[in-house]
């Protein structure tokens, strides 16, 4: 059964929430999701980049000015 994880990445700056998301990534199982909370907007395009060259399926939404969620499903 596949699980839904959460990763709190608000305050941190480039390369943090990308590190950290690659090692949660890591140890997930396919077809488990991830929602990753960022506010920094270099967060909004390197983590989404490296999910889809990953391969993954990958959704951002912002849901406050400045905060966004970046869902990610480990595909493979």
């Amino acid at each position: 059964m596949a699980k839904e994880h959460t990763l709190d990445c608000l305050g941190e700056a480039c390369p943090i929430p990308l590190i950290k998301t690659q090692k949660k990534m890591a140890e997930m199982a396919v077809g488990d999701t991830i929602t990753i909370e960022v506010d920094h907007s270099c967060a909004v395009k390197n983590v989404p980049e490296w999910a889809n060259k990953e391969g993954y399926n990958c959704e951002i939404d912002e849901i406050d000015d400045g905060q966004w969620e970046i869902w990610i499903e480990k595909t493979k």
